[in-house]
């Protein structure tokens, strides 16, 4: 079963463009990793950042966690965040219709 991830990033006011920046970069790198079923940026009212992920297996989320994009962008957003982002890894409870009932 796939695992989906949905981590929040809450830049500092004053790097909020920069972060962004950083992120959208990271984006294609990730996608072209082994296992990326999805990595799509979104973003709140609020100025935070959240990544909706979903990967293939918990072995795919563990290579990603050290991968060279994630390293990279981690590099990218030292000193620019509000704090440590927030990371959730969910198991999907299905329910109802196959295709709308879980990520």
């Amino acid at each position: 079963m796939p695992v989906v991830v949905v981590a929040t990033i809450s830049p500092l006011p004053e790097h909020r463009e920069a972060v962004r920046e950083a992120v959208l970069t990271a984006i294609p790198q990730v996608h072209e990793e082994a296992g990326c079923q999805r990595y799509a940026l979104h973003e709140g009212q609020d100025a935070r950042l959240v990544m909706i992920e979903q990967w293939e297996s918990p072995e795919a989320l563990a290579a990603h966690g050290k991968g060279p994009a994630l390293t990279e962008l981690s590099r990218a957003l030292e000193g620019k965040l509000a704090g440590r982002s927030d990371l959730q890894v969910l198991t999907a409870v299905p329910a109802g219709d196959d295709a709308k009932g879980a990520i």
